[in-house]
C-alpha cells in the first residue's frame, strides 16, 4: 500500500523563487527512500512542504497524499494531528531544534500529552520507552540538551519523532556534523526502527554512499526537479544522468586507486532559482550537453528496471548499464 504519494508538487517562495518544480514521489510502508543533491536543489524545501511547515507567503500546488488524504487541503487542526501521528520530521542540527532551558524528557513528553491525551505518569513512562528505543537510558530524561553529546541529541530528536507512533519519518540530514562512528549508529538505528515498526522513511542527504547503503530507492534532485530515480545501489554505482554520475564520482570508493589519487568533482554551482537557464537546467555544467539541451527541457524518461532519468542520452546510457550494479564499497 502506498503510504506517501507526491504528485506534481511546486513550491515558490516570495519573490518568484521556484524551489521545487513538478516533483513526483511515492513511498510505501516499510520502504526507505533516499533523496540526494547539492545544497539549494530543493530537498529540504520538499521535506518542509510535506508537513506544511513552509513560511507564510509561500505558494504550494500539487498533491501530497498521506494514506490517500491530501495534506495541502486539510484543515489546520487536522494538519497538527497528522504532523505527529501520521508523519514526523527529524531536523538536522538537534541543538537548534531542542529547547535549551527544558529537560529533554519534558520535550519528548509534550506531544504525547497534547496529541494522545496521556496522563503525566503515562507520558513519563512513554518517554522512557522512547529513549530506550533510540538507544539512550530512560534516566537521561532529566538531562538538558547541553549535557548530551551530538549523537545523543540526535537520538533524542528521533525519540521525539516516534512519540506519537507515526507511519512516516522524514529525516533531513540527521547525521550532519556527527563523526563517522556515531553516524553509523544513527543510521543503523533508523534502519532498525523502520524494519521493526514497518515505518516509511524519507532520508535526505548529500551523501550518496550513505543513501545507497541505507535505502531501497534513491531520488536525485537538481534545480528543484527529480533528475534520476531508481534502486539505490544501482543509481549510486551506475548513474544515468550526468549530474548523478558526478555526485557519485565525488566520493572516493574504498580500494579504488583511481578515485583515491584522482578525485573528481563538478565545476560550478547550482543555478540561482530566480534565474534558471533555458532548456535543461544542468546544461551549463554538463560535459555531455547537446545543442538541444540548451533549448528543450528534459523530463524523466523510463530507463528500464525501475529506473528513470531526465537526460537526452537516457536511452543510450541505459543500454550501457550492466545487469548487476557493483558494490558501493562504502561503510556509513
Amino acid at each position: 500500500m502506498t503510504l506517501l504519494e507526491v504528485r506534481n508538487l511546486h513550491v515558490t517562495y516570495p519573490g518568484g523563487v521556484d524551489a521545487v518544480r513538478g516533483v513526483d514521489l511515492s513511498l510505501t510502508a516499510g520502504q526507505k527512500v533516499g533523496m540526494a543533491g547539492e545544497s539549494g536543489c530543493g530537498k529540504s524545501t520538499l521535506a518542509l512542504a510535506l508537513l506544511r511547515l513552509l513560511p507564510p507567503g509561500t505558494r504550494v500546488s500539487g498533491e501530497i497524499l498521506l494514506n490517500g488524504e491530501d495534506i495541502l487541503t486539510m484543515r489546520w487542526g487536522r494538519v497538527r494531528a497528522v504532523r505527529w501521528a501520521g508523519a514526523s520530521i527529524v531536523f538536522q542540527g538537534a541543538m537548534h531544534s531542542l529547547n535549551p532551558v527544558h529537560r529533554i524528557g519534558d520535550q519528548i513528553a509534550e506531544p504525547v500529552l497534547l496529541h494522545q491525551g496521556a496522563t503525566a505518569a503515562q507520558a513519563r513512562k512513554r518517554t522512557g520507552e522512547l529513549l530506550e528505543q533510540a538507544g539512550l537510558p530512560a534516566s537521561r530524561a532529566t538531562a538538558y540538551p547541553h549535557e548530551l553529546s551530538g549523537g545523543q541529541r540526535q537520538r533524542v530528536m528521533i525519540a521525539m519523532a516516534l512519540a506519537c507512533a507515526p507511519q512516516l519519518i522524514i529525516a533531513d540530514e540527521p547525521t550532519t556534523a556527527l563523526d563517522v562512528m556515531i553516524q553509523a549508529q544513527i543510521l543503523n538505528l533508523l534502519e532498525r526502527l523502520v524494519t521493526d515498526q514497518d515505518l516509511g522513511l524519507l532520508m535526505i542527504s548529500h551523501d550518496l554512499a550513505v543513501l545507497a547503503d541505507l535505502c531501497d530507492r534513491l531520488v536525485v534532485m537538481y534545480a528543484g526537479r527529480v533528475i534520476e530515480e531508481g534502486p539505490a545501489r544501482e543509481v549510486y554505482a551506475n548513474a544515468l544522468h550526468p549530474y548523478a554520475k558526478a555526485l557519485s564520482a565525488s566520493f572516493p570508493h574504498i580500494g579504488d586507486p583511481t578515485s583515491r589519487f584522482a578525485p573528481r568533482g563538478l565545476p560550478g554551482d547550482p543555478p540561482d532559482p530566480t534565474e534558471l537557464p533555458s532548456g535543461c537546467a544542468f546544461h551549463p555544467r554538463c560535459a555531455e550537453a547537446l545543442d538541444t539541451c540548451t533549448t528543450d527541457d528534459q523530463l524523466l524518461r523510463e530507463a528500464g528496471r525501475g529506473r528513470r532519468a531526465a537526460c537526452v542520452h537516457v536511452r543510450e546510457l541505459a543500454a550501457d548499464v550492466p545487469e548487476r550494479a557493483v558494490d558501493t564499497g562504502s561503510t556509513p
